[in-house]
């Protein structure tokens, strides 16, 4: 994660927690277009949205933070809300049962909602291990993460970035395949195995990642980079 982007998230969050939700919004809304792997944030998107009036801007959120974290039980019973506010009852009775569904653990585990919060606080720290260049300390942290939550792609895909940043390329790669099986459309775990077998030397399996991120989201900036410099480089060499 880069600075500005922590800094966003820091101030968004600070701002969100105190309800001043004119200056939340600004710094969230800059969040999102920096990077859509955050559930979290999408949801406190949704409820600012919310308490605006604004409510198909907040259905989308809190649908988007739930695909990105469908144990997200907060956003879970925040959407319930907003559908009985749109007179949407039927799908406010589902959704709130399936949170139900959701939130209930067996003894001895801890709640879906928390250990999701505590997976991302995980990968906080993992984060500033990583920024402070100790890969060792961030690379046992995001597994601790993953450990709790391993569905969350997001937290994976950091985790792969981490053991890619400490020469680890066949263990990250295989992470972010498991990233890609949890959450096939998840485009940044594809950018970043196109990636990993690039750093392989496996190019031709790379262009093939970034192709299919780009054909699932042609304005995917970064795969079409990639892929142009990969035949930048071979129109050069041949």
């Amino acid at each position: 994660m880069d600075e500005t982007l922590r800094q966003l998230l820091t101030l968004g969050k600070e701002y969100y927690l105190k309800r001043d939700f004119p200056n939340a919004r600004a710094y969230l809304e800059q969040v999102v277009e920096r990077s859509q792997s955050f559930a979290d944030i999408y949801n406190m998107l949704g409820v600012i949205y919310h308490d605006l009036g604004q409510f198909s801007k907040a259905q989308v959120s809190f649908e988007r933070s739930l695909e990105l974290n469908p144990a997200y039980t907060e956003a879970a019973l925040n959407l319930a809300v907003l559908y009985n506010d749109l007179g949407k009852y039927t799908e406010a009775k589902e959704i709130y049962r399936k949170a139900l569904l959701q939130s209930r653990s067996e003894a001895g585990e801890l709640d879906p909602f928390v250990a999701g919060k505590i997976a991302n606080m995980h990968a906080e720290v993992a984060d500033a291990y990583r920024s402070a260049g100790r890969l060792a300390e961030a690379i046992a942290e995001y597994r601790k993460a993953v450990a709790l939550r391993p569905a969350f792609a997001d937290i994976r895909t950091q985790l792969a970035a981490a053991l890619r940043d400490a020469g680890q390329l066949e263990v990250a790669a295989k992470e972010l395949e498991q990233a890609l099986a949890e959450r096939p459309q998840y485009q940044p775990a594809r950018v970043q195995l196109g990636v990993c077998y690039y750093s392989m030397g496996k190019i031709d399996q790379a262009v093939a990642e970034w192709n299919k991120a780009l054909a699932a989201d042609p304005k995917n900036a970064t795969a079409a980079m990639y892929i142009k410099l990969v035949q930048g480089d071979r129109r050069s060499n041949a």
